[in-house]
């Protein structure tokens, strides 16, 4: 019964990720139900906590984009980009991964990704290496910014352990960025000059590859800039609260005292920080839930709900059988667990989906916290099959033809750096576990 199980829930996933968009969530909902009322197991609570702090995360971001704070941290990123073009293939992946970073969604990518692409052109540089890494720093990011959805899953699992949002991000940040450094160098000795590159010249010979000259100056608006400025406060905030319990108010509950839990002040802070924007900044509010930003946050919204609900039923429906199967051979060697997020994160295309399916099973594991987290960045994993929309993107925005995918589907641009950084942040990661915590 167990392997039918398990076979159900990996073709609901396999299904749902073919599907795409909300498809991932609804086929969770069918293999939930096929769970329940099949074989009779016992649905676990819905992550509510979860898809509620997702949600007020998107929504603070899509009042950030509608105000034009999106906007104008594209004008300042390409300033950046510009003053040193020939470095752009380890500053487009710092860019990228600041944007994720205070943002907490890779998606934000999408803006500056047609810069770095024209910018890296024009100076010369073979616009693969950079447009690779900053996609792969994109998503990295993710496992390192302390508003994005993976790290609220993460945190949520993590409070009984005493675990505090600055123990994340002690080891994620310095494990991700220095990873991803390391992906740079590497990915800036990836193929030909551009001047050399065959299908760049053939490309450029039939006209297909023209450099644009004329372009708008983007004009920066009070409220642009207000809007970021409120948003970067909203990180500081929660990075605040979740790093210092005592700064989260209590009360006294049957004689117990208990402070506020993170979820609940995460949803509080980023509520109040988007309407400060649309108040001060006053955006138009249906372009709020109408912006990539919010919509690609709602749809992680809908698959994690149906996702990770029918993940936390089968396995909680199956523990004392999946502890006594493994739980001595992940002990022995930690590292499988990592392998584990890395392969499913291929299949949900979403980093808290993947922390909020399988981290639970790590816990009930044994695994200790410090080393959940250490793995944490191992839910980066989907790079590894080039049709995820960032990676679709990049590589329509590189007009020259060097970032693509190979022949044989895997031996594409963005397998080398993503495969670098992600091996790199667990193993930097596990080191400095072993130090800070």
């Amino acid at each position: 019964m167990f392997w039918i199980q398990f076979l159900i829930v990996l073709a609901c996933i396999f299904i749902g990720a073919r599907l795409g968009g909300v498809g991932l969530g609804v086929m969770g909902g069918v293999g939930l139900a096929i769970l329940v009322f099949v074989f009779g197991l016992q649905p676990t609570s819905a992550p509510i906590d979860v898809m509620l702090m997702i949600l007020a995360v998107v929504t603070a971001a899509g009042a950030l984009q509608a105000a034009g704070g999106m906007d104008y941290l594209v004008y300042l990123a390409e300033k950046a980009l510009r003053k040193n073009p020939k470095r752009i293939t380890f500053i487009a992946p710092i860019v990228t991964y600041l944007f994720t970073f205070c943002a907490g969604t890779g998606h934000v990518a999408y803006s500056v990704l047609p810069v770095i692409a024209e910018v890296s052109r024009e100076s010369g540089v073979r616009p693969e290496r950079p447009m690779s890494i900053a996609v792969i720093a994109s998503q990295q990011a993710i496992t390192a910014s302390p508003i994005s959805a993976a790290t609220v899953a993460l945190l949520a699992l993590l409070t009984n352990f005493k675990i505090n949002l600055l123990d994340i991000l002690m080891i994620c940040i310095p494990s991700t960025f220095i990873a991803c450094m390391i992906a740079a160098f590497v990915s800036s000795k990836m193929g030909k000059e551009l001047n050399e590159d065959p299908e760049y010249l053939k490309r450029l010979e039939a006209g297909l590859a023209p450099i644009k000259k004329d372009k708008k100056e983007f004009v920066a608006t009070t409220g642009s800039k207000l809007s970021v400025i409120l948003f970067l406060v909203s990180a500081v905030l929660v990075v605040a609260l979740g790093s210092f319990e005592k700064l989260r108010p209590g009360w006294v509950i049957n004689g117990t005292f208990t402070r506020m839990t993170m979820p609940v002040a995460i949803e509080i802070v980023m509520l109040m920080i988007a309407a400060l924007i649309i108040i001060f900044c006053k955006p138009k509010v249906d372009d709020i839930v109408n912006g990539n930003v919010f919509k690609s946050g709602a749809t992680a919204v809908v698959a994690i709900f149906g996702i990770a609900w029918m993940g936390d039923t089968f396995f909680q429906g199956n523990m004392k059988l999946i502890s006594g199967s493994i739980s001595e051979l992940v002990t022995a060697a930690p590292w499988l667990f990592a392998v584990a997020l890395f392969a499913l994160s291929i299949l949900l295309y979403s980093q808290a989906a993947t922390v909020r399916t399988l981290m639970p099973l790590g816990i009930a594991l044994g695994i200790s916290p410090a080393l959940l987290i250490a793995m944490f960045p191992a839910v980066n994993g989907y790079f590894f099959i080039p049709n995820y929309p960032t990676v679709v993107a990049a590589i329509n925005f590189d007009r020259t033809g060097t970032t693509g995918i190979g022949k044989y589907l895997l031996n594409h641009s963005f397998m080398l750096p993503g495969l670098i950084a992600t091996v790199g942040a667990v193993a930097i990661g596990i080191l400095l576990s072993t130090i800070i915590l």
